[in-house]
């Protein structure tokens, strides 16, 4: 079910709200009217971010916390709810992010991607679940990336983590049906790869530098995303076609389709430059108040993608002769 309430009524919480994603997804909810209340580690972050929400008519309320701590989410949700009486929506979206081959990741890095990532969506599902009761209802947004669904190379941790969420999403969703519960909408979104910073703060463990593979697609295209499912919620919803043409090509042919993103992968994600090895922002919050990553000549590499088309008709021959 959509949210019980307008958007200029709602409570909105919107973890990884310092940057990217959940910073341009604030501002979206801004313009509509809406209280949004700003998690992350980077607190100087969060008040830019939240001043610029009230210069766009909303009203926003500033909240640090760090996913990985249940305890912090829960007083996340307790002082949304103290400030503004109920919470009608909750947006998880932390992120980080570790790219390497799986044997070279750090143990250590690898088990806090999982820890923000999907343990942390986890807790503010659970701290989401009852206020959403308590306010008639609600929709619970889990930014999930269509690595949910597919899978690349270099990103076992990111992987691992996005299909879990995608899995717990599918559970809830489940239980709340049988429990009779169905004023709580569960959704997942699956964006392609986004302009962003997340790719400069990752974690870096191959040598080189990383970068999104072509196409790479404005934020605001999933804040939008994000308004229209809080509209009217759906169990799951792409971001770009890039990431609905992959999602087909891994259901239509499964084997097919892992062979050419590898080769696709292999051959997009990386620039030419040199990188040593870094913890990125795993351990140490960087948040900078900013949407946007400075990937903008990737979001029309067509030529890169006429040449994966090549690379799947030549792989099809392949697993047919």
């Amino acid at each position: 079910m959509p949210l019980t309430r307008p958007l200029a009524d709602a409570t909105v919480v919107i973890t990884g709200a310092s940057s990217g994603i959940g910073a341009e997804t604030a501002y979206a909810l801004a313009r509509q009217g809406s209280a949004v209340v700003l998690a992350a580690r980077t607190e100087s972050a969060l008040h830019e971010v939240a001043r610029r929400c009230r210069e766009l008519g909303g009203r926003a309320l500033v909240v640090p916390t760090d996913v990985t701590d249940p305890e912090a989410v829960e007083r996340l949700a307790a002082t949304a709810t103290a400030q503004f009486g109920r919470i009608d929506a909750w947006i998880n979206n932390a992120a980080v992010g570790v790219v390497g081959l799986f044997d070279e990741i750090p143990t250590a890095q690898f088990r806090r991607v999982l820890e923000v990532d999907l343990l942390g969506t986890a807790y503010g599902i659970r701290a989401a679940l009852p206020r959403l009761g308590a306010a008639g209802g609600g929709v619970v947004i889990n930014n999930a990336s269509v690595l949910a669904e597919v899978a690349m190379p270099y990103q076992s941790a990111y992987n691992t983590a996005k299909h879990g969420i995608r899995g717990l999403a599918d559970t809830i969703r489940q239980e709340l049906r049988v429990t009779g519960r169905s004023a709580i909408s569960i959704c997942t979104l699956l964006p392609a790869a986004i302009d962003t910073p997340f790719f400069r703060h990752a974690a870096n463990h191959s040598g080189r530098q990383w970068a999104p593979p072509p196409p790479v697609y404005p934020p605001e295209l999933v804040a939008k995303t994000v308004v229209r499912l809080l509209r009217r919620p759906r169990r799951e919803a792409y971001v770009g076609g890039g990431a609905r043409l992959i999602g087909l090509q891994w259901r239509l042919a499964p084997a097919v389709a892992e062979r050419l993103l590898g080769w696709y992968a292999q051959r997009t994600q990386f620039t030419a430059g040199t990188e040593w090895d870094t913890a990125g922002n795993l351990f140490r919050p960087t948040g900078e108040a900013r949407s946007t990553g400075g990937w903008h000549g990737r979001r029309r590499q067509l030529v890169r993608i006429t040449a994966a088309f090549g690379g799947w008709r030549r792989l099809r021959r392949q697993s047919s002769g």
